[in-house]
């Protein structure tokens, strides 16, 4: 029988199966695969790659000769759960094990795809960070950040079921399902290598972040001091003409306090023309 039902609901199926199997599911103490002596358990978090949500769903896969079943936490779950069954049983007439592999490779159809998306965007993020646009950069590293850690955590744990399964202690399984295990094993290999280049992208990513900061600052401090340097000289023209000296020879001229004004805007000029020359400004 192939069934998948919510824990809730998990008497529908407790006909089927020992009373000591079903009351050990129900304590849902299972953490990645165990094997006994006439059905294995396996047990993941599936989480929505391609949903913005957070949360993952615990799924529990109970097979034996005759019977397989999914116990999944939320309705979510036994939706996605029901609907690659679906599409697995339009395939055609399949055993238990055969349904069980296809289920994985359902599970995992078009992950690549959507990571090799997710870095395209990410090197475009890194690309407009490098052009200066800073806007709600940190929101979107933090977010992307996340993201890896949750998919990371994510193809761990599926990568360490079949890493058990392989192992095949009670020999249910047979050799060719544990071979096309083993391939599942690989590609998630592949998926979870590609979730770590990707958290080292976001880590460069993050680090231009910063880079482009510190260049905007260092731009912003350029300009406090060039401004600085051009009013300086107009400080110590101030300062000279407020020491009060009689015999200043400007302080009776009567054009003295228009010179004064017209010096210090020669100074300004000239100041800015050279800063410009020299590209400070």
């Amino acid at each position: 029988m192939l069934k998948a039902v919510l824990f809730s609901n998990m008497s529908q199926v407790a006909p089927y199966m020992e009373p000591a199997a079903f009351n050990y599911i129900g304590e849902r103490q299972i953490e990645s695969f165990e094997s006994f002596e006439d059905f294995n358990l396996l047990a993941f978090n599936w989480y929505d790659i391609r949903s913005d949500s957070v949360m993952d769903s615990k799924i529990l896969i109970y097979i034996d000769s005759n019977d397989l079943f999914f116990f999944c936490e939320d309705e979510a779950a036994q939706s996605h759960s029901l609907k690659i069954l679906d599409i697995i049983e339009k395939e055609g007439a399949l055993n238990n094990e055969q349904i069980l592999c296809r289920f994985f490779v359902k599970l995992f159809s078009g992950d690549m795809d959507y990571l090799d998306a997710f870095e395209l965007e990410t090197n475009n993020t890194i690309t407009r960070l490098l052009s200066g646009r800073l806007d709600f950069a940190m929101d979107e590293i933090l977010a992307r950040r996340q993201k890896l850690l949750r998919l990371k955590r994510y193809y761990e744990q599926i990568d360490a079921v079949f890493d058990e399964i392989a192992i095949n202690d009670n020999k249910i399984f047979k050799a060719s399902t544990i071979k096309r295990m083993t391939i599942l094993g690989a590609r998630t290999d592949r998926y979870l290598n590609k979730v770590c280049n990707l958290q080292e992208i976001v880590l460069q990513m993050q680090e231009t972040y910063q880079s482009q900061l510190s260049i905007q600052q260092n731009n912003l401090m350029k300009v406090f001091t060039v401004v600085t340097a051009i009013f300086l000289p107009l400080t110590l023209l101030v300062g000279w003409y407020g020491m009060n000296f009689i015999n200043m020879p400007e302080l009776h001229w009567k054009y003295g306090y228009l010179g004064f004004i017209g010096a210090s805007a020669g100074i300004v000029v000239a100041l800015i023309m050279y800063f410009r020359h020299r590209k400070w400004l």
